[in-house]
């Protein structure tokens, strides 16, 4: 049997000169294995059960282009069994049949191993995934599924439970310039005959708009490095790759923004701005931009709760709903759908009636905690719950509020007469200005008349 990415794989498929460079530059040990550390480091679960021999079945679950093949693949090799393939999209309960009795002849007569990998096992329907379970069990085969899909949803219950789940995650942005620089030095599977350079700038973004896919990366890559010849280098063997010819290879524009630099602080203060001025249409645009330059949902989305809270606050307490479940939303849907949920909250909120009035008060109550000195407990709010503490006079006097009509007491709950939140009249927080105008004016003719019970 020859290498993994030889002339003959452990599939018996050749691996063609000219097929894509992310097809050539598949990793073909666990060493060159790029990215999930969470999985693969040192030490870790999986890595340990591939070099001890000890897999069992597995399902890969991820987004596309981050190594699900390529590991099933440096799995066979590793433990020295015969990798056979299946789509879940083309194959059907024959090819399952068929792929099963040949691994149990070949288990028989020479004691190999099979192992089959299903791409897109979700695909598979129920029936198709039922024939699989009894030669799973047995361990006739050990199964590697792959999906885009989280299983717990779209894969047969039985099927999972029988397998190990592994969740591979988006490569770094450093991941795929190591990816890039491997290519680009490898004379053999990669670029290293050809003559190239590549912009630092370049090689940035293609890392960053290939949206942690290495197949996108370097299929870009080899498309740069083909199609533009160094002003240098006139033999055309040679090509210089700027930042300007990386954004032809992948179809999409460079933006400035930089991830932790002034770009990233200031497109979000645009962004927080607009939603604060009420400015739907300027906020839907730097969302854009962010998006578009590849930030990270997760932080636009913390924005978006923060703000509901800050700048819209109790004129709609729906803001925070809102801004709350879009944070869910996104973590379960994933880009590029979740870009509808955060344009959603982002309308909601910049479109939502303002008050800073919450944030105003905690400010307050927060400066004079530093500033002056702490407030005992009222004896009447104190725990009365405890032996003894009758005695002390703890929860003496105190007005339970339910126990009038109306739900509320005029009894003080501070030691000292002091208002921090003072409501506005914008959308809801109108009715609650009603309310804390009422009650105050019931509290202060208690005040006024201590002697009425």
């Amino acid at each position: 049997m020859e290498d993994l990415f030889g002339t003959t794989d452990t599939a018996g498929l050749g691996i063609l000169p000219d097929a894509p460079l992310a097809t050539r530059m598949r990793p073909r040990t666990l060493d060159e294995y790029v990215g999930q550390g969470h999985i693969l480091g040192p030490g870790k679960l999986l890595r340990r059960a591939i070099e001890a021999d000890r897999i069992s079945s597995v399902i890969l679950y991820g987004p596309p282009g981050v190594g699900k093949t390529s590991l099933a693949r440096i799995i066979a090799a590793t433990t020295r069994a015969r990798f056979e393939r299946l789509s879940g999209v083309e194959s059907h309960v024959g090819d399952i049949r068929r792929v099963v009795a040949a691994a149990g002849n070949r288990l028989q007569t020479s004691g190999d191993k099979t192992i089959l990998f299903i791409d897109e096992i979700h695909r598979f329907n129920k029936a198709q995934q039922d024939v699989l379970l009894p030669d799973v069990e047995s361990g006739l085969l050990r199964l590697i599924g792959a999906t885009t899909h989280n299983p717990f949803f779209y894969v047969n219950s039985p099927l999972v439970s029988r397998s190990q789940v592994f969740e591979l995650e988006p490569l770094a942005i450093d991941d795929l310039l190591a990816v890039m620089q491997r290519a680009l030095a490898d004379p053999e599977r990669g670029l290293g005959g050809l003559v190239v350079t590549l912009d630092e700038d370049a090689a940035r973004f293609l890392a960053t708009v290939s949206d942690g896919d290495a197949r996108k990366c370097l299929n870009a890559l080899e498309i740069a490095a083909r199609t533009t010849p160094s002003e240098a280098d006139q033999s055309g063997e040679g090509s210089h790759i700027t930042l300007a010819v990386a954004e032809e290879s992948i179809q999409r524009k460079a933006i400035v923004y930089d991830g932790d630099g002034d770009a990233h602080y200031d497109t979000i203060s645009a962004f927080i701005k607009s939603l604060r001025g009420s400015d739907p249409d300027a906020a839907l645009y730097w969302l854009a931009k962010m998006l578009h330059a590849g930030e990270d949902p997760r932080f636009i989305v913390r924005r978006l709760i923060i703000c509901a809270s800050e700048d819209v606050g109790l004129a709609d307490s729906q803001a925070l709903v809102v801004a709350t479940s879009a944070l869910q939303a996104v973590e379960f849907v994933g880009l590029p759908e979740a870009q509808l949920i955060l344009a959603h909250a982002t309308v909601y909120i910049a479109t939502a009636p303002k008050s800073n009035r919450c944030t105003v008060a905690i400010g307050k109550a927060t400066a004079e905690i530093k500033e002056g000195r702490t407030l005992a407990v009222p004896a009447h709010l104190k725990d009365s719950h405890y032996p003894g503490a009758k005695r002390l006079g703890h929860g003496e006097g105190y007005k339970y509020s339910h126990d009038t009509e109306e739900s509320y007491v005029p009894q003080a709950y501070l030691p000292e007469g002091r208002t921090y939140y003072e409501p506005t009249e914008n959308g809801l927080e109108k009715r609650i200005k009603e309310r804390l105008a009422h009650w105050r004016a019931l509290y202060e003719a208690k005040v006024n008349a201590p002697d009425v019970p």
